[in-house]
């Protein structure tokens, strides 16, 4: 069996729903309930503390939004349990990237390691992945000159 190199766009979607998990977890990490309800409403868009307050809410919603849009576009062409397993494997690979990177979380080799094989079996299972259509996995007919 050959690999095929073929652009498929529900492996860019997948690719985009974990990126918007990543961005929703830490939206859902910086959003402070107590300062959401510390808003004084009737003075809402007098200063920038109300919007601040609420930013991170707004980005949860909008982050878990695009996330369920991306990842239902990628489950028409992809099995269930394939792009499941790549999505949740590649927002793991992000969270970790972010907090080492950004949030400045201490380096693990260990960890390294691991993520090496979240990655080889993301590989492995984009690779060994079938088309929901049978016959698009049929090599083509060449006739024999």
């Amino acid at each position: 069996r050959r690999l095929s190199l073929t652009f498929n766009p529900a492996w860019l979607y997948l690719l985009l729903a974990s990126l918007m998990e990543v961005c929703w977890n830490y939206s859902l990490k910086y959003t402070k309930i107590a300062d959401i309800k510390a808003i004084a409403w009737s003075q809402f868009f007098a200063g920038s503390a109300g919007i601040l307050a609420l930013l991170p809410a707004i980005c949860y919603v909008a982050f878990g939004v695009g996330n369920v849009i991306f990842f239902s576009k990628a489950l028409n062409l992809i099995p269930a349990s394939t792009a499941f397993a790549i999505w949740m494997g590649l927002a793991l690979v992000g969270i970790k990237i972010v907090d080492t990177l950004v949030l400045k979380e201490p380096f693990v080799w260990l960890h390294v390691v691991y993520i090496g094989f979240i990655l080889i079996g993301i590989i492995g299972l984009k690779t060994s992945s079938t088309p929901d259509n049978p016959k698009a996995a049929v090599p083509p007919i060449t006739e024999k000159a």
